[in-house]
């Protein structure tokens, strides 16, 4: 009997499961040893040997060693994605897209996303700040090309129109988070709200249309 290909086969399974556990193990190793090292102490070969991997397996998961410093990224805009393709079409477009990035930023409330931006690691500040805006600008584009797909079809220039949506939407959530992290800074005791939970609120308060 042949095997439909579309159908996943229990080999199939197994391999995802292997290929998730040993991204799972080099975040979790990168983690460790970036805390413990620092980051510029810490070769993509320590992190490797941790995860009990070669390094040309840790190039496979991760093109470099800055990727391993905000792992979410593209799981957060991917959520994003998701969430806004679920929006009813009725929905004004801004509104659309504001619920979505509530939407999608919720799941990573906890992660290690949330983490490297309330807490960075000593001297990667910079460096998070700017792999952060490169992610941003790129989403942005993909964003902008699923709002207009959203756009009523007689809209006059609605490729401005849907840059200057994704564009508003993006700007209020780097403004949001930036905010946070600095009341984080100004009070490092506060700990009663992570930091995208606490830019959620931000983002409401600021007038954003998302209800």
């Amino acid at each position: 009997m042949t095997h439909d290909p579309d159908i996943p086969s229990a080999d199939t399974g197994l391999r995802q499961r292997k290929k998730d556990q040993t991204r799972q193990a080099l975040l979790d190793c990168a983690a460790r040893l970036f805390r413990e090292r620092g980051f510029a102490d810490t070769t993509v070969a320590d992190i490797a040997a941790c995860a009990n991997v070669s390094t040309r397996t840790l190039f496979r998961y991760f093109e470099t060693k800055e990727d391993l410093l905000l792992p979410d990224v593209e799981d957060l805009f991917a959520a994003v994605e998701t969430a806004l393709v679920a929006q009813p079409h009725d929905q004004p477009p801004m509104q659309a897209v504001c619920r979505a990035v509530l939407e999608g930023m919720l799941p990573f409330a906890t992660s290690g996303l949330a983490g490297a931006l309330s807490r960075p690691l000593a001297g990667t500040e910079t460096l998070i700040a700017a792999r952060m805006s490169q992610a941003f600008v790129a989403f942005e584009e993909r964003l902008t090309r699923l709002v207009a797909q959203r756009l009523p079809q007689n809209v006059g220039d609605a490729d401005l129109h849907a840059a200057l949506i994704a564009g508003t939407a993006l700007a209020a959530v780097r403004a949001a988070m930036r905010t946070s992290r600095a009341r984080r800074a100004a009070d490092p005791q506060s700990e009663a709200a992570g930091l995208l939970p606490q830019a959620l609120r931000l983002i409401q308060e600021a007038g954003i249309p998302c209800s």
